[in-house]
């Protein structure tokens, strides 16, 4: 396959290279990470609250209704260069004083201060300045699978903050960071067998080392250690934790931070880690983990009713302390060997979307029939799981693995995370159809449709969509085919009202399908 490198922003400059440590060169890369930053702010903006405008030009124009002003930016996946007009002239608005405008259009539109999102605004910026940074020191891994997990530097489209860290020190997380091309050893520690507190098959954990008579063994994420490691000091004190060293081997942070892979092993691990990123802290919460087993339990039934080559990666179970619950949970998922087709090679949908060295999206000369083949392996279990087996998959971008056979055209669908999959036992069909518009074609076919399209100029991608929707006998397709909205998640008002980040909040948004022959 060719070579192909994530598509900075238009507005991003060209790369600085591997010695950053000029001004030019560390200007430049702070150029470089403003655009980065600004274009999914832009994005949320432009979706949850700024009026389009009519008008000629290259430029979209946008009225934004709190404040009154008027905002123009260059249109596309990607919206970029943002300028204010201010006494009659255009004023190009660097990454602060977007942030500054965003935040006071917000007062005026809520009413609400906003919390901490500014801060974390200017701290996703700062977090991408670093990782543009150490990318440029890094090796990339030679699995191309790896390479499309580690490889989003934009990451969430349509965030608000998608790289903010917490806040914390960039030394303390930047050894973790995917994007930045980690790998480390887990720590082992050993747990009293009497505090242990686990559900489900958590056999593999017991192979990654050894514990003393009276323990068991449980990994920790480094991080999430050192962010915890006040409140756990009073067991490691008394004994019912040990330290017991780390692992021989390394484990890679995938998209998800927290979630980790470990290829010889073959084996994913989801850790609690007490960071706010995106909408969530990202901690294995007590109520999450008890309803696990169930929801899990149901997926796995309805990907063996839909038989191959379609694949569940099986949250199988999880392992913890008694006294640390939530702080020292981990979570075993299936390794991807025993869900491949031979020769086959997954790739990470979001890695698709913002692109990799060796992406097939961009490298194929018949995007008509690459297109047509990922919707073919994509969008009918998703579908039929909802339909046939009352299961709304999490279907988004980050828990989508398409796996293409040699020639880079995609065979199978991998799909993961039942702590984000639903029931419709739980919660009213229609809610969960919504839901699973959202994720499936709002924030999936979506972008990798407009990615697509950006590699291959000319091509429509949207009948082919609608002519593999129609397909399906739901009742809910007709009215989605019909209609001239979907619904489009507003993370920026989630964020700035601090709303709880499962209470989704939906804009109608412009449907490409309705349009389509």
């Amino acid at each position: 396959m060719d070579r192909v490198d994530p598509k900075p922003p238009a507005d991003a400059c060209a790369d600085p290279g591997t010695d950053l440590d000029t001004d030019t060169e560390t200007d430049a890369v702070g150029r470089r990470a403003d655009a980065y930053a600004a274009a999914p702010l832009l994005n949320c903006l432009l979706r949850e609250v700024a009026e389009p405008l009519p008008g000629p030009g290259g430029r979209g124009v946008h009225r934004l209704p709190g404040t009154g002003r008027l905002l123009r930016v260059r249109p596309g996946r990607r919206p970029a260069a943002p300028e204010l007009l201010t006494a009659g002239a255009w004023h190009r608005l660097d990454h602060p004083e977007l942030v500054k405008l965003v935040a006071e259009e917000l007062r005026r539109r809520t009413g609400l201060p906003g919390g901490d999102l500014p801060t974390e605004m200017t701290d996703s910026r700062d977090a991408v300045a670093a990782l543009l940074t150490a990318r440029a020191r890094a090796a990339a891994p030679a699995d191309p699978y790896l390479r499309s997990e580690q490889s989003l530097i934009t990451g969430h489209p349509h965030h608000p903050a998608p790289k903010a860290r917490g806040g914390g020190p960039v030394a303390s997380w930047l050894p973790y960071a995917p994007e930045a091309h980690a790998h480390f050893p887990l720590v082992l520690l050993g747990v009293r067998e009497d505090q242990v507190a686990e559900e489900g098959d958590t056999r593999a954990l017991d192979a990654l080392g050894s514990a003393p008579p009276g323990y068991r063994l449980l990994p920790a994420h480094p991080w999430q250690l050192d962010l915890v490691a006040r409140d756990l000091a009073p067991a490691f004190a008394d004994g019912r934790l040990l330290r017991l060293g780390t692992t021989a081997f390394d484990a890679w942070p995938t998209a998800a931070v927290r979630t980790l892979y470990e290829p010889r092993r073959d084996l994913f691990l989801k850790f609690s880690l007490d960071v706010r990123i995106t909408n969530d802290i990202r901690r294995l919460w007590r109520h999450d983990l008890r309803r696990l087993r169930r929801t899990d339990t149901a997926a796995g039934q309805a990907f063996a009713a839909l038989g191959p080559p379609a694949a569940w990666l099986s949250d199988r179970g999880y392992r913890t302390a008694a006294f640390a619950f939530e702080e020292l949970a981990v979570l075993v998922r299936d390794g991807l060997r025993g869900h491949l087709l031979p020769g086959a090679t997954p790739l990470l949908a979001a890695g698709l979307a913002e692109g990799f060295e060796g992406s097939p999206l961009a490298a194929t000369a018949d995007p008509d029939r690459w297109w047509e083949a990922y919707l073919r392996q994509v969008v009918p279990p998703a579908l039929t799981a909802f339909h046939d087996h009352g299961l709304v998959l999490e279907a988004h971008l980050q828990n989508t693995l398409v796996a293409v056979d040699p020639s880079g055209t995609p065979v199978q669908a991998l799909f993961r995370d039942a702590e984000g999959a639903k029931l419709l036992a739980d919660v009213p069909r229609a809610a969960g159809w919504e839901r699973l518009v959202y994720c499936l074609v709002v924030n999936h076919l979506s972008e990798i449709a407009a990615a697509l399209a950006e590699h291959h100029p000319g091509l429509d991608p949207w009948p082919a969509a609608r002519r593999e929707l129609a397909r399906h006998r739901l009742p809910e397709i007709p009215a989605l085919l019909a209609s001239p909205t979907l619904p489009g998640k507003t993370n920026l008002l989630l964020r700035w009202t601090g709303a709880d980040g499962a209470a989704a909040r939906y804009v109608p948004l412009r449907n490409p399908l309705s349009g389509s022959a």
